[in-house]
């Protein structure tokens, strides 16, 4: 009973044919299935942004999806518009058993701020809830799959190990954007936390 499954953002836009496509998204579906069947504790992660977010590139004139701009709270990588309130593509992958979630977690649904994080929005003091909610059900493993590994798995798996969680990141069950080696880089962040990368 003190460990938990965290499955990050497994939604249509993160998933071939979506709005912001990882490559092999849907692939883990299957392994993220058995995981979810192994625990008793689930928490499913959605993003779910309103429409003209800060975070899309749609949003900010003359700027590219993948690009960067300077938010209040540091760098904004600008993505396409994605996983939109209400839309087919910030719904849950159709094959994913998301039913057996004890919570649904959404994130990204503060107009100005994004969040990457299931436990801190991007300005890295926001809290979702999570932590307290995991810390009062007397969890204090965690498990983590979904996507992409490189930005909200990574970002969920540093704010855990920050809040004393111990953390495993089950990169079999992870698919990753990798944009200008963002891969590399947060798996050496990772590492140093002290996440175990699976």
């Amino acid at each position: 009973m003190s460990e938990a499954l965290i499955v990050i953002d497994v939604q249509n836009d993160f998933c071939p044919g979506g709005a912001l496509a990882v490559a092999g998204g849907d692939e883990i579906v299957p392994l993220v299935n058995q995981l979810i069947s192994a625990f008793e504790n689930v928490v499913m992660t959605q993003d779910w942004h309103p429409q003209g977010h800060s975070s899309f590139a749609s949003s900010h004139a003359g700027k590219e999806a993948f690009s960067t701009v300077e938010m209040p709270y540091g760098p904004q990588t600008l993505w396409p518009d994605h996983c939109v309130q209400g839309t087919a593509g910030a719904l849950f992958h159709r094959d994913l058993i998301w039913t057996r979630a004890n919570l649904v977690v959404r994130k990204g649904f503060r107009d100005a701020i994004d969040s990457y994080s299931a436990f801190r929005e991007n300005d890295h003091t926001t809290p979702t809830g999570l932590a307290g909610y995991l810390r009062e059900r007397g969890i204090s493993k965690l498990t983590m799959a979904g996507l992409a590994t490189d930005f909200c798995v990574a970002y969920s798996a540093l704010d855990a190990r920050a809040e004393g969680f111990d953390v495993t990141v089950r990169l079999d069950a992870c698919r990753a954007i990798d944009l200008g080696g963002s891969l590399d880089t947060m798996l050496a962040k990772m590492r140093e936390a002290g996440v175990t990368l699976a």
